[in-house]
């Protein structure tokens, strides 16, 4: 049986081991992608997601590194066997390099599922991580400690003292 295929890419701005710990986490992973979810970080352990839509196993895991799972949604056709999931975590500059790999989908079906992924994880994800991050605050400008001279000039109305022109000679 023929199969479609594909790997897309992102940068989540999160810790690899932070990313590894919500998509396998049920209730964080469902506050992440916005749509009820159950799971647990144990090979062997199912996972769903999406009120019953995706479910599957997974297979392998290597903490804050790589997670393996079974996938199917409810459009596989019947008797289809599951497709594998491969989510690939590494430490970049911006947070986590996540590379996702979807293989042995149902022929057909595969540049719906890459949509899909786009759509329902990596822009939450994106979204969802961009607000736990710390705020960066901006420095507040330095100010100059007022001087005799000034404190005068500006009592007088005036920041900048003007040179006083002098009487022209004839």
């Amino acid at each position: 049986m023929a199969s479609d295929w594909f790997e897309i890419q992102t940068v989540i701005p999160a810790a690899p081991e932070d990313v590894y710990r919500a998509w396998l986490d049920g209730k964080e992973h469902g506050r992440m992608t916005g749509g009820p979810a159950r799971g647990e970080p144990v090979v062997g352990a199912e996972h769903g997601a999406w009120d019953g839509y995706i479910r599957g196993r997974n297979l392998e895991l290597e903490p804050g590194v790589r997670i393996v799972q079974s996938w199917r949604t409810t459009e596989f056709p019947e008797g289809a066997p599951d497709s594998r999931l491969e989510v690939l975590l590494r430490a970049a500059p911006a947070g986590t390099r996540l590379v996702l790999r979807h293989s042995e989908i149902p022929e057909g079906q595969g540049a719906s599922y890459e949509e899909g992924w786009v759509e329902h994880y990596f822009e939450p994800m994106e979204k969802y991580f961009g607000k736990k991050a710390p705020a960066k605050k901006k420095a507040a400008p330095k100010k100059r400690k007022a001087t005799a001279s000034s404190r005068k000039a500006a009592a007088r109305g005036g920041g900048r003292r003007k040179k006083a022109s002098r009487p022209r000679r004839r």
